[in-house]
């Protein structure tokens, strides 16, 4: 089991998915937007390890820095 150091977690929550014949969505919960200034647009790299896992971390947009 990964450990998850508690100080370093800002946000937590659960979402649903939402699958329509070929369409997939799910909803990025508004403190994850504001926290990273997400816009329309922006895009999300979705990893999937082996044990089932799965790690979600923001594209940036090119001359962007955070």
């Amino acid at each position: 089991m990964t450990q998850i150091d508690i100080d370093e977690v800002v946000y937590i929550t659960e979402t649903s998915i939402t699958i329509r014949e070929s369409r997939r969505r799910t909803t990025v919960p508004k403190e994850i937007v504001d926290e990273l200034g997400l816009k329309n647009g922006d895009k999300l790299r979705w990893i999937l390890f082996e044990d089932g896992k799965i790690m979600l971390t923001q594209v940036k947009r090119k001359g962007v820095s955070k």
